[in-house]
């Protein structure tokens, strides 16, 4: 699903007049969660997930095509938890398709 469709279902689901408000809502949650995680922060939210930051370590690599020695430094990476309800609604059977 991508953004635009999530504004439809949420404008929809919701019965808002305004797709407008929608969109500045869930521009508003990205914008938080990203500017949290840039502070080295973590974002739950509770049946859904948590959303933090991993550090990944210096290291050595080997470039593909010449096999030379090549430094990459440390990065820091989104990390993603899926939380129990989250979990548990993925897994029941028999697989639902719907919303």
């Amino acid at each position: 699903m991508i953004r635009s469709e999530l504004v439809e279902r949420l404008t929809a689901r919701h019965k808002l007049s305004n797709k407008r408000n929608a969109e500045q809502a869930i521009s508003k949650i990205i914008e938080i969660i990203s500017q949290t995680l840039a502070k080295g922060g973590r974002v739950e939210l509770r049946g859904f997930g948590a959303f933090s930051v991993k550090a990944r370590p210096a290291r050595i690599a080997r470039n593909p095509r010449s096999g030379a020695p090549v430094k990459l430094g440390e990065k820091r990476l989104p990390h993603f938890r899926c939380g129990k309800r989250l979990h548990k609604r993925l897994n029941e059977e028999p697989h639902r398709g719907e919303d």
